[in-house]
């Protein structure tokens, strides 16, 4: 199999290429670096399966070479990461929406290629009373448009309807999958994601600063489990045209978590409260609790997370201290 990984030198686009490359299939990966690295995929250059080009998914003409020599595309280029997406809200916007559009078009037209677009749990929105998790069928709350956030939450969710309006009327084969707060090694915390930044504040002995009174709930998916939901799900014809929710359900306060990384860093950090409007901008909205259902890839797939957060902890932490 020849597959084309979009965003492939990024945290979870370096993973994949490498788990596929370990399958004996051919990669090629595109990025243009503006939240990836070549530090990340620096392993695989060396590999005769692997082919790395350093562009844009923007460049309709080289999008359309390497979709006509791939047989399957993960689309995992976008714009991530809260602080990403606020300090750059247009490019993030043109990115998601624009980008995504190119590469369905462009697999429709080269033969129906199959096309797994990685999406996340921002498309739910806000909490509902009484919400305790999500189901992918859920209905969305989003919030105001004068709150940048939000924008990222509409342009992945304007993916999915273009996804699973090209399968519903050109029969193109389309798999989403929604990611909830996937973590693990080569992670970068330049971006918003929590426990990359905790982790360097802990071993750096500097304080470990909790956006808000820490009491908010988050459900974290080591990397390994994510991609094993990837590649399970391309592997099971059902799966086209659905949604997944790709995740692990098990919850945990910000504030424990940042208690658990300092414990096992043996850290003499400080644990900081800073504002959410010190942290992003004024107004900023954020989710007190987001939980993943999983029911549905269970069913599917019968995927079920294997790591759970003090082991994904622990071996994050020892990325970071190599």
């Amino acid at each position: 199999m020849k597959a084309l990984v979009t965003g492939g030198a990024g945290f979870i686009g370096s993973h994949l290429c490498e788990r596929l490359l370990n399958k004996k299939w051919r990669v090629s990966a595109i990025d243009n670096l503006s939240t990836g690295s070549i530090e990340n995929i620096k392993r695989l250059e060396h590999n005769k399966g692997f082919h790395f080009i350093m562009n844009d998914i923007m460049n309709e003409k080289v999008m359309a070479r390497l979709i006509k020599n791939s047989d399957i595309v993960f689309h995992l280029a976008a714009a991530v990461g809260v602080k990403y997406i606020i300090d750059n809200p247009l490019d993030s916007i043109r990115t998601n929406v624009k980008g995504t559009e190119i590469i369905l078009e462009l697999a429709n037209a080269i033969e129906k290629k199959k096309v797994v677009l990685a999406s996340t749990s921002e498309v739910y929105g806000k909490d509902r009373p009484g919400k305790k998790c999500f189901r992918e069928n859920d209905d969305r709350v989003m919030g105001s448009t004068t709150i940048t956030r939000w924008s990222y939450a509409c342009t992945k969710a304007l993916d999915e309807f273009l996804a699973l309006a090209y399968w519903r009327e050109k029969k193109l084969p389309v798999i989403i999958v929604r990611f909830f707060n996937t973590c693990g090694p080569r992670q970068t915390g330049r971006y918003g994601m929590v426990i990359p930044r905790f982790i360097k504040q802990a071993l750096l002995n500097k304080p470990i600063t909790v956006y808000g009174d820490g009491g908010q709930t988050r459900c974290f998916l080591y990397i390994d489990d994510a991609v094993n939901a990837v590649t399970g799900l391309v592997n099971e014809p059902e799966a086209v045209g659905e949604v997944f929710n790709v995740g692990n359900p098990e919850s945990i306060t910000i504030l424990n978590l940042a208690k658990k990384i300092k414990k096992f860093t043996n850290s003499s950090s400080k644990i900081e409260f800073v504002p959410y409007e010190r942290a992003y901008e004024k107004g900023f909205e954020d989710m007190r609790h987001r939980k993943p259902d999983i029911s549905k890839i269970k069913t599917f797939i019968n995927f079920s997370p294997q790591v759970h957060i003090d082991e994904l902890l622990k071996r994050t932490i020892k990325f970071f201290q190599k």
